[in-house]
């Protein structure tokens, strides 16, 4: 087995080719190109992260926008370089490519963003997302030929989980990129790395593989999650940030595979008196970068703008996660200018990376314990008719009010209806005194006269007679007649109240005043929905 490496590139110096453009070679000529590109590329990037910098006025979001700018410039610096020292590209373009990963988990942040103010908020916009979209090719593929929807590759019926898996998708590949910039660097520096060859001898071959599963997955979940999303996201103009962003790494990285395997496996490009071996493997492939990266900085001025962001611009708004719950959508509140002096605090902002670290470790800590528990999540356990569609939304598994349900008694309903102003059915509106609290209702002076009660009894009314001590009567309010439909109460600030224990805590009779009259029926419904009250004010 050969484990010399072909040091073809390392050894072999430029000079001699052919002039292909007046005196100049074409190392000359792309270094020429190469660096005006690269002043372009700085010039619209470096004017858009300023301004981006001078209007933080929403730190979450334009901290990862200014990190995916950031992409641009230091990607054209390593291309440039690249061209000026060709023996040593290896290390430039490692360092670019471990920036990538960076990009890639800035935009997946700046879409949760987009979604919620913070991680809390974003889990609770998954746990209730609705429908929850199926994979997209190859994967649905792949499904039907491994379980369908009993497979390890199903669609996750729970928001949270898919949000999790898209999480740990993308987030991963941080960890593998730096991972693989080290293992270059290093045997490079122990000669065993040998970009001009593909054999399996030498890590070259092996970091390439490792990166392209890594960057295939991140870019999957990407899209699976621009797909999802497009929609609720579709005032922030997902696709042209996608494009923006896929076609930055596509192009940096797909291609330098492209003309590695023409020149060193294939062959299908040879040296030439004009082009050395040289210019093949690392020129052409950081010319074109270079020229690339110039046309990417303009086409982010549209993609990233930095005009949402200032004082006074239009007001956006977080999507709901599912429209039928009919909750309007929460504003997405511009705050003060955060920036600092010339934008410095806000770069500073960018530039530190810890939130990266911890969303990786969450992931890492979901896949290897919280995946064993994702059944326990209410969102697996929740039906439809347990979502409490109120605004603000509440979590999953919220604890209902307890106590016994009426709603299966007609006699139950109606009583709610006439006492606490409830319509009559979904379309009639609710009055304003519909407070639900009688012993704060106020009188309306406005309401229009009451149709008469189809609850009296024409019979003698009962009074209410206390029994000795332990011997149970049935319940009596002493407000009056809280049974009858269609009836309201006065509430009078000077009325003195008893203490009274029992179901009916708060509600007494005034000091002095006689004891109201209750009818049959009336009584009956208060024992039906209360139970009966003894005579020391205690329910049964």
């Amino acid at each position: 087995m050969n484990l010399t490496c072909n040091s073809t590139l390392e050894d072999m110096r430029i000079g001699s080719e052919e002039k292909i453009a007046g005196p100049l070679t074409f190392h000359q000529l792309a270094l020429i190109i190469a660096g005006a590109s690269t002043v372009v590329s700085y010039i619209a990037s470096f004017y858009l992260m300023w301004r981006h910098a001078t209007n933080y006025t929403k730190p979450h979001e334009q901290r990862q926008i200014i990190r995916i700018l950031f992409m641009v410039p230091i990607y054209a610096t390593s291309a440039f370089l690249c061209i000026w020292y060709y023996w040593h590209a290896v290390y430039f373009q490692v360092i670019s490519d471990c920036y990538e990963a960076f990009a890639i988990s800035s935009f997946f942040a700046l879409m949760c963003h987009y979604v919620a103010p913070d991680l809390h908020e974003q889990k609770e916009f998954f746990r209730h997302m609705r429908p929850v979209k199926p994979w997209v090719w190859p994967v649905t593929w792949v499904a039907k030929c491994c379980g369908g929807d009993r497979g390890p590759w199903r669609t996750p019926k729970s928001g949270l989980t898919w949000f999790n898996i898209i999480w740990i998708g993308i987030y991963h590949y941080c960890f593998i990129r730096v991972a693989m910039t080290i293992t270059a660097v290093v045997t490079q520096y122990f000669e065993r790395y040998c970009e001009s060859s593909n054999s399996p001898v030498f890590a070259h071959i092996w970091v390439i593989a490792i990166e392209c599963i890594a960057v295939t997955i991140a870019m999957y979940c990407l899209i699976q999650f621009y797909i999802q999303l497009r929609e609720p996201l579709a005032a922030h103009k997902p696709f042209l940030k996608v494009l923006a962003i896929k076609l930055v790494i596509f192009l940096s990285f797909w291609q330098t595979i492209a003309i590695s395997l023409g020149t060193s496996t294939l062959h299908i490009v040879s040296p030439t008196a004009a082009l050395a071996y040289p210019d093949l493997k690392v020129g052409i492939p950081s010319l074109m970068l270079c020229v690339e990266m110039a046309l990417f900085a303009i086409l982010h001025l549209w993609a990233f703008p930095y005009a949402p962001y200032v004082e006074n611009a239009k007001t956006s708004y977080y999507p709901v996660p599912d429209p039928s719950m009919g909750i309007p959508p929460r504003e997405n509140e511009h705050g003060p200018k955060m920036g600092g002096f010339m934008g410095l605090k806000a770069f500073g902002d960018a530039l530190n990376i810890w939130d990266v670290i911890k969303a990786f470790g969450r992931g890492m800590r979901w896949l290897f314990v919280g995946v064993k528990k994702r059944h326990n999540d209410p969102s697996y356990q929740a039906k439809p008719d347990d979502i409490d569609t109120s605004y603000p939304m509440k979590p999953y598994g919220a604890p209902h009010p307890v106590g016994k349900s009426t709603d299966n008694l007609p006699i139950a309903t109606e009583f709610r209806r006439s006492t606490f102003g409830m319509p009559q059915s979904s379309v009639d509106p609710a009055p304003e005194e519909s407070a639900g609290l009688i012993t704060n209702a106020q009188p309306n002076p406005a309401s229009p006269p009451r149709p008469p009660n189809p609850y009296m009894d024409i019979r003698q009314p009962q009074l209410y007679d206390p029994t000795p001590s332990g011997i149970y009567t049935p319940y009596e309010d002493p407000r009056g007649d809280i049974g009858v439909a269609h009836s309201r109460y006065e509430y009078d600030p000077n009325e003195v109240y008893n203490n009274q224990g029992g179901s009916t805590a708060g509600w007494s009779e005034p000091q002095g005043a006689p004891r109201p009259q209750r009818t049959s029926t009336q009584v009956r419904i208060g024992n039906a929905l209360w139970g009966d009250r003894n005579q020391q004010g205690g329910a049964i």
